[in-house]
């Protein structure tokens, strides 16, 4: 059901306001971090003595930690509230960035794999966009997660080209203690979110992430969604990992790939926006499943076509535009088919199929280097995979869960 086209303007309230504003400025500063990890990949191998196959590697622990995490800590929020998950976490980013400025094998592997992964999960949207649903009112709740959505991935537009540009200038390992400042000055937003985790707006049920679970887990539609989110990661965080890289190769200056991951961020705002309305007024299974073919399409192009300076950018642009437009149609059916209560939990184990496929995207496409010296399989990898999830995802069961009370 497409959901009210015109909301009241009583809907916004002041509270709801202030949480969007303030999700959006932590989930834009975690995203910038996170996505412009991959610049400090060629530094480190340079400075470190670290391979290719190793940073993969540990940016795909950090996925899977980020994937393992992010069940616990949406449930956490969903009973707690967002401020304390926020505040852990925000600090817990700013550590492992300390440690992977070290350039040891322990700090890259525990401090840039392990913790940030862990503080992505509690800075990100499967927590930012739970809180928001329990407190928006239903007729605004759909744009208030496309605004969060877009306006989070504004920081990739700033931190990406920002990073690149210091670590022209200084060393990595200082630009890594930069970012970690950058991160601790989350943990100062959290306190405009809830202790609790109900809001005006939200259900009167306290969650129960367990029974919600098994839930959705009979749900033959959340099993497909679930399924199609791997790909969703295995092509992403291939991307952002590798990208820089392929690059190099491809004989480019390295300000072309921070100019893409830019592009990527800027693109992600309109993406998502556009995206929520055509969810709207299409229905967001199609949406969801067009937006698998759309970026399956782009990667072959750019991966098999000749590589310039302006493939590149249109690329970054193109990915940009499909990256996070995925979470206003996910986010949405998730809200209709079991409602806003225990949101954070299902969007966790969901998420869960997407970073196994983040960590395979980023460690088996360092591995296919470090062993064929080109990425060619690793980028047919992702057309293979991202097909499959279109088909997958265009024939789920979006019908609301029938014990519908249990959850709304």
């Amino acid at each position: 059901m497409p959901h009210r086209r015109f909301a009241r303007s009583a809907d916004w309230t002041p509270a709801l306001l202030v949480v969007l504003v303030v999700s959006s400025l932590i989930l834009s500063t975690s995203m910038g971090i996170r996505q412009s990890l991959g610049l400090f990949l060629d530094p480190m191998v340079r400075g470190a003595g670290v391979s290719v196959a190793t940073f993969g590697l540990a940016m795909a622990l950090q996925n899977l930690a980020w994937g393992i995490g992010q069940p616990a800590m949406g449930a956490l929020s969903d009973r707690y509230g967002g401020r304390i998950v926020v505040l852990l976490a925000a600090l817990c980013f700013a550590l492992g960035l300390w440690l992977m400025s070290l350039g040891t094998g322990f700090g890259l592997f525990f401090g840039g794999g392990v913790l940030i992964g862990l503080a992505v999960a509690g800075t990100s949207h499967g927590v930012l966009v739970g809180i928001l649903s329990r407190l928006a009112a239903p007729g605004v709740r759909a744009l208030a997660i496309s605004i969060l959505a877009a306006a989070g991935s504004l920081g990739t537009f700033v931190i990406a080209p920002a990073s690149q540009g210091l670590l022209d200038r200084i060393s990595w390992d200082t630009t890594l203690l930069l970012l970690a400042a950058l991160a601790a000055a989350m943990a100062c937003l959290a306190v405009f979110f809830k202790r609790n985790g109900t809001g005006s707006a939200g259900p009167a049920e306290r969650p129960d992430a367990r029974r919600a679970v098994g839930e959705a887990l009979r749900h033959p539609g959340y099993v497909a969604m679930t399924l199609a989110f791997f790909a969703c990661g295995f092509q992403l965080i291939f991307v952002a990992t590798h990208l820089p890289k392929f690059v190099a190769i491809c004989g480019l200056a390295p300000s072309v790939s921070a100019n893409a991951i830019a592009l990527i961020g800027i693109f992600n705002a309109v993406g998502t926006l556009v995206v929520g309305r055509l969810g709207e007024r299409y229905g967001n299974k199609l949406i969801l499943a067009l937006i698998y073919v759309f970026r399956t399409v782009a990667i072959a192009c750019y991966a098999f076509l000749p590589v310039s300076m302006e493939s590149t950018l249109a690329f970054g642009a193109a990915m940009g535009f499909l990256w996070l437009s995925v979470i206003p149609p996910v986010s949405s059916l998730l809200n209709a088919m079991f409602g806003p209560t225990n949101f954070g939990a299902l969007f966790g184990v969901m998420f869960f199929s997407h970073q196994v496929g983040a960590f395979l995207g980023a460690y088996l496409g360092g591995l296919a280097y470090d062993v064929s010296g080109s990425y060619t399989m690793a980028w047919l990898s992702l057309v293979i995979v991202g097909v499959l999830a279109a088909v997958i995802q265009l024939s789920m069961d979006d019908r609301p869960s029938q014990p519908r009370k249990a959850f709304a």
